[in-house]
């Protein structure tokens, strides 16, 4: 479950930190550099989820949704400076829930 959990966490971060960069780039008018940087995370992002052991493509990325969400809700909290609020972290736990329901129960 470890190497696992690492993985989504990986791929988390490709994920978000490739899309801000390039909404820094597009948005906020940063050099070009930050929307090659973000290419490459997204790229990165797209070949690290590959290593998941789980033999199902949609149960992988439907669980890695939900840790997506999770680790959005910190970015936007850590980077952008923007506070969850409740339903933010209701939505999470929901979220967490959600994955563990789908990750847990061992099954083929």
């Amino acid at each position: 479950m470890f190497v696992t959990i690492s993985l989504f966490l990986l791929a988390g971060l490709a994920e978000i930190g490739g899309g801000y960069l390039i909404w820094l780039w597009l948005r906020e008018g940063r050099p070009l550099y930050f929307g090659i940087t973000g290419g490459v995370a997204l790229a990165i992002y797209g070949v690290v989820a590959t290593f998941q052991s789980f033999p199902s493509f949609g149960r992988v990325y439907a669980a890695y949704g939900g840790v997506f969400i999770i680790l959005s809700v910190l970015w936007g909290w850590g980077v952008d400076k923007k506070t969850p609020d409740i339903y933010d972290w209701i939505g999470a736990i929901v979220c967490l829930i959600g994955v563990s329901i789908m990750l847990l129960p061992s099954r083929q």
